[in-house]
């Protein structure tokens, strides 16, 4: 099976990252938070060490001035100070008042604590405080008092430490989550709901769409549907307009005919041919909607220019009475080109009649072409004149005729947008351009790359063409 990386601007790698900050955002919250109150609950204070060293100051002093009569009566005045036991004690743990020790507090002499030792155990520790100016001579021993016993918060600082900080924190990787997955989801809702209301020209915003991860896609997506379905729509409903009203003026001589008191063979002939002309239409109409809708590429296959050329010119004399001469190909039998052959062969039919169509008697209608790189640029010129500069592109919508323009007339004008779009689903392009002379229509197709030999395609594409000349 095979695994496809995500590209460098995936949403994977935003996720990972947001994950992998938090994740070690934990880890030092945890780290240094927890040393610092491990301090706070495990060790004394900055003021109970100072507090305590300035006792062991005040009775180094007391010892210096009168010895163990001094000590006696600043033992006295701690008493008052502080409850618990205080005692002064000298290097050999024996006491330098003038009162002895007892045998327990002998035995409890043997677990003091310094001030930068942590503070475990339940109860009132033992402090050992040295005199500052010189701890050889004796040390100050006094039951920590309860208000410097560390860790009294202690409760309250876990559920700060485990519970609250925590939930903070996964509250902001939350936010950051919903900003950036829900908001944009939140946005594609929003449109889709706009198209339920047929809203059609709801957009999304550019913050959306600039995002360059899978959601930037789908929102870029979504705008690109919208587009094609407010298009589609509009084209729908211009076609069924256009159709509707080109489908009156027959609709209207045939209802002159019937109540006209003509004979019945040329009042059936007068049927006949306004019926085959809104059948055109219809079908004309249906396959220009349906083009424009279908986009998938269609099926290809190699085709040779020239043959087709001849066939379509066969046709055209026969329903034109041009002349053959009329209809010249500079295109050698070299030019293949990837297409659908129906297609291709509708598209260069609807721009042959409407070139011929347009043309004066005795005109000349040309197809020329080159190879261009990995196309063939093909173009069909005629003599009709050509059309205004600023109608080049008008000419290829439907239902569109420049009365006067050009000479002669017929035609729903339809052709030139079904061959438009029949060679853009081959992958190719089709515009105007004026000669000078007359009109040059451009097609640029696909250039068949194939190494089958020209007979070999011949044979292989004769039957096709042979089967679209009897259609």
């Amino acid at each position: 099976m095979k695994c496809n990386v995500p590209g460098r601007h995936s949403l994977f790698w935003k996720l990972a990252c947001l994950l992998v900050a938090f994740c070690l955002l934990m880890i030092w919250l945890s780290w240094s938070w927890g040393r610092y109150m491990e301090q706070r609950n495990q060790f004394l204070s900055d003021d109970a060490r100072r507090t305590l060293t300035h006792y062991a100051a005040e009775a180094e002093q007391a010892w210096q001035l009168r010895q163990n009569a001094g000590i006696d009566d600043w033992l006295q005045a701690m008493h008052q100070r502080e409850k618990g036991w205080v005692g002064v004690i000298g290097g050999d743990l024996q006491s330098l008042s003038n009162q002895s020790l007892s045998d327990k507090e002998i035995e409890r002499l043997t677990f003091l604590r310094g001030l930068d030792w942590p503070i475990h155990k339940k109860g009132r520790p033992w402090m050992r405080v040295p005199f500052p100016g010189d701890p050889s001579t004796g040390s100050l021993v006094i039951e920590l008092p309860e208000r410097f016993l560390p860790g009294q918060y202690r409760v309250f600082w876990r559920v700060i430490t485990n519970g609250v900080i925590p939930g903070l924190f996964t509250l902001l990787l939350c936010v950051g989550l919903y900003r950036l997955l829900v908001v944009p989801l939140n946005h594609l809702r929003a449109q889709a709901n706009a198209w339920r209301a047929d809203q059609l020209s709801v957009r999304l915003s550019s913050r959306t769409t600039n995002r360059t991860d899978e959601l930037g896609e789908l929102g870029r997506a979504f705008d690109h549907m919208s587009e094609r379905l407010q298009s589609t729509v509009a084209l729908q409903q211009q076609l069924l307009r256009d159709l509707s009203h080109e489908l009156r003026t027959p609709l209207s001589r045939l209802r002159v005919a019937s109540e006209s008191e003509q004979g019945l063979e040329s009042l059936r002939e007068r049927i006949g041919r306004e019926v085959d002309g809104m059948q055109r239409l219809v079908e004309d109409t249906l396959q220009l909607a349906w083009l424009d809708t279908e986009r998938t590429r269609l099926p290809d296959e190699a085709i040779q220019v020239q043959a087709l050329w001849e066939m379509l010119t066969e046709n055209a004399c026969y329903e034109s009475c041009w002349p053959n001469g009329q209809l010249l190909c500079s295109v050698d039998a070299s030019c293949w080109v990837r297409g659908h052959l129906d297609t291709l062969a509708q598209a260069l039919e609807n721009m042959l009649r409407n070139a011929i169509r347009h043309s004066p008697k005795g005109g000349i209608v040309l197809l020329g072409g080159r190879r261009d790189g990995e196309y063939w640029h093909l173009w069909l010129e005629d003599q009709g004149g050509g059309v205004a500069q600023a109608d080049l592109e008008r000419i290829f919508l439907p239902f569109t005729r420049l009365d006067g323009s050009r000479p002669g007339d017929g035609g729903f004008g339809l052709g030139l947008s079904i061959a438009r779009n029949a060679v853009q689903r081959q992958g190719g392009q089709l515009w105007a351009e004026n000669t000078g002379s007359g009109l040059r229509m451009n097609m640029r197709l696909i250039a068949d790359e194939s190494q089958v030999s020209d007979s070999a395609c011949a044979s292989k594409t004769a039957p096709a063409l042979a089967s679209l000349q009897t259609q």
